[in-house]
């Protein structure tokens, strides 16, 4: 082809379509613009530029086979303006493999689903499509490759700020070496309407009027600011859930924040937790509605199976990021075979670890449906930091449950399973702990047999803890060792006092009350034994209260540390209060103590049984202290029955 046949030929051509490309678009900026008339145009033209093309290959083969000289500038120059059309054409243009990857698009093609043409490239068309229309859309573009005819159909595609309905139009172009590609045209639908009908002519967004909508396949900059402000009032709600978590309970933690995340940030929300070296599905969110929760409980009845998404990125331990989910096996299928994305509707798709920065608990799964939108680079921030809040918020909570199990189980040790059954004694115990704190405390009450009757000892170790516990441990098997052969309980005090002080046990030291109680001809015998404890306080049928002080050292300090003796008689409904100073120094926030008040209080008490005191005292300290126990409180109750025992 000469150069004079070119530039009259292909060069008027190209620039023929250019006028009218311009034409066009001013055309389409005119109030009253017909969509469906400029669209049908626009493709006309298409059509045009396809001949061009094809004939612009052809005649670029002919050169080059006729003795390979070079092609005149002004052909290398309309190629430069061929390409500059197709990417800045008035439709959005794709260049397609025959199996439907998208080898170029032009820049309006980008704008219609709201990504860079280099981003598209590489990735099939269908990506980019709703769930509900992509088998349809693989099967148009199969038939044009097979029938080499043009097809046109209608496509729900994914726009940048929704769903965009849009008109395909798909033909074959076959390249002189006999390579075909395919080349498809989109335009908005017309019922959807083209979108610029308004537009200013120099293509900025046009500004909508009071509340209206922006048109789908747009994103206004305000949408930017909300989406921001979205993820601020996101963050701050799930660190006051965090914060506010008094259950210190995992579970109502990982649901509460999967509830937050489906209403402010997605669609659904899948919790995924390592259970036993297995990753487990632990919760599913979604819309709030009959349907959803349906579905829910079918997503949430399969575990991720090995090389689905949450199992990848559990194991990988690295987040991923899918604005457009593809693959529709990424979170697996149900017990029929449906794949859970499609199950969900979901077309972005965003997973981060559940991670305190060196364990891994689990993964984070959050989908978008097309009608919300795709996960950016924003979203994928804001999940993984959540994903880390709640990462340590497991670990807080595993170890304070931990903590938790050890301390009662060390407690539960300290005290009897049951308490005895004496026939001339009502018995009744209580131990509450302090409000703040997972230490074992120090606290202990034992009931048990000694000769010709029976042993109550109440004491309280100085401190928590472990080394607490041992002591504790020590002093009550000390005493009811000791005490099974010895029928004196100053002697056996002063015994575990030898047991206690060569256990080493530092600075620590305990306070024992311990009561030998014998049946003697219908009144009970009470020789008491005292190492530095209060009580037990005497309360009689006529409401009379005696309080005894505390006498003698506490055991665990000095080798001649002499308990104190004291002896008391008691009779039918007389009752003994045993207690730790967790009841004495319960404080109001005035900063009274309960103390000052014991008397008066078990005045009341004359007349109730063993199991009513300990549940009125019970109530009156928690009470007083408004519930914020400052030390752990033991009682133990010991009222003598009006019938006189068997012989």
């Amino acid at each position: 082809m000469s150069q004079d046949t070119w530039l009259n030929g292909p060069y008027a051509d190209v620039t023929d379509l250019t006028g009218r490309r311009e034409a066009l678009r001013h055309a389409a900026a005119l109030p009253g613009a017909d969509p469906r008339a400029l669209l049908d145009a626009a493709f006309a033209e298409l059509d045009a530029a396809v001949d061009l093309l094809t004939k612009l290959v052809q005649g670029d083969a002919g050169e080059s086979g006729s003795g390979g000289e070079p092609l005149p500038a002004a052909l290398s120059a309309e190629r430069s303006l061929l390409r500059a059309v197709f990417q800045h054409a008035p439709v959005p243009l794709f260049v397609l493999e025959i199996d439907g990857t998208i080898r170029r698009a032009n820049g309006k093609a980008g704008e219609l689903i709201g990504t860079s043409p280099g981003y598209a490239a590489g990735r099939p068309l269908t990506a980019f499509a709703d769930l509900a229309s992509r088998a349809a859309l693989d099967s148009q573009l199969a038939a044009v490759v097979r029938t080499e005819t043009e097809r046109q159909t209608d496509c729900v595609l994914l726009g940048p700020s929704g769903p965009v309905t849009a008109a395909l139009s798909a033909s074959i172009l076959t390249l002189p070496d006999g390579a075909r590609l395919l080349l498809v045209a989109a335009g908005l639908a017309a019922h959807e309407g083209l979108g610029v009908r308004d537009a200013p002519p120099d293509g900025s967004p046009a500004p909508r009027a009071g509340n209206e909508s922006p048109r789908k396949g747009t994103v206004a900059p305000a949408g930017e600011i909300a989406a921001m402000t979205r993820r601020m009032d996101l963050v701050t709600a799930v660190t006051r859930l965090l914060l506010d978590n008094s259950t210190f309970s995992e579970a109502v933690t990982l649901q509460r924040c999967a509830r937050l995340l489906a209403a402010g940030l997605a669609s659904w929300v899948i919790v995924d937790i390592e259970r036993m070296g297995e990753l487990r599905r632990q919760f599913v969110i979604g819309p709030h509605d009959e349907a959803s929760e349906d579905l829910a409980r079918r997503v949430r009845a399969v575990d991720p199976a090995p090389g689905t998404l949450p199992a990848e990125v559990h194991s990988g331990g690295r987040s991923v990021l899918l604005a457009h989910a593809d693959a529709a096996g990424l979170l697996g299928a149900d017990s029929g075979g449906t794949p859970l994305l499609m199950l969900l509707g979901a077309t972005s798709l965003l997973s981060v670890p559940v991670c305190d920065g060196d364990t891994g608990y689990g993964v984070l799964t959050l989908a978008r449906q097309a009608a919300e939108g795709r996960f950016d680079l924003a979203d994928l921030g804001l999940a993984e930091e959540l994903g880390e809040h709640l990462g340590v918020a497991i670990r807080v909570d595993r170890m304070f449950r931990h903590r938790s199990a050890v301390a009662e189980a060390l407690q539960s040790s300290l005290l009897p399973a049951r308490l005895p059954d004496v026939p001339w004694l009502d018995l009744s115990a209580a131990y509450l702990p302090a409000s703040e704190g997972l230490e074992v405390s120090g606290d202990f009450y034992d009931v048990f047999p000694v000769a010709d009757g029976w042993a109550i000892a109440v004491g309280d170790v100085c401190g928590k803890g472990q080394e607490a516990a041992a002591m504790t441990a020590a002093a009550r098997h000390a005493i009811r060792a000791v005490a099974h052969w010895n029928a004196d309980p100053v002697d056996v005090l002063a015994k575990a006092n030898e047991v206690i002080l060569a256990g080493d046990y530092e600075d620590r030291f305990v306070t024992v009350k311990l009561a030998y109680l014998r049946w003697v001809d219908g009144r009970v015998r009470v020789e008491l034994a005292s190492s530095g404890h209060p009580g037990p306080a005497v309360v009689h049928p006529d409401g009379r209260v005696d309080v005894p002080s505390a006498g003698g050292l506490p055991l665990g300090l000095f080798p001649d540390a002499a308990p104190e003796r004291e002896t008391l008689e008691l009779g039918p409904d007389d009752l003994l209060f045993f207690y730790t100073d967790g009841v004495t120094e319960a404080r109001n926030p005035d900063m009274q103590y309960f103390e000052e008040r014991l008397a008066d209080e078990l005045a009341g008490a004359a007349g109730r049984s063993a199991a009513e005191t300990t549940r009125m005292v019970q109530s009156l300290v928690a009470d007083f202290a408004q519930d914020d126990l400052r030390d752990d409180m033991t009682i133990l109750v010991a009222k003598v029955k009006q019938a006189v025992p068997d012989a």
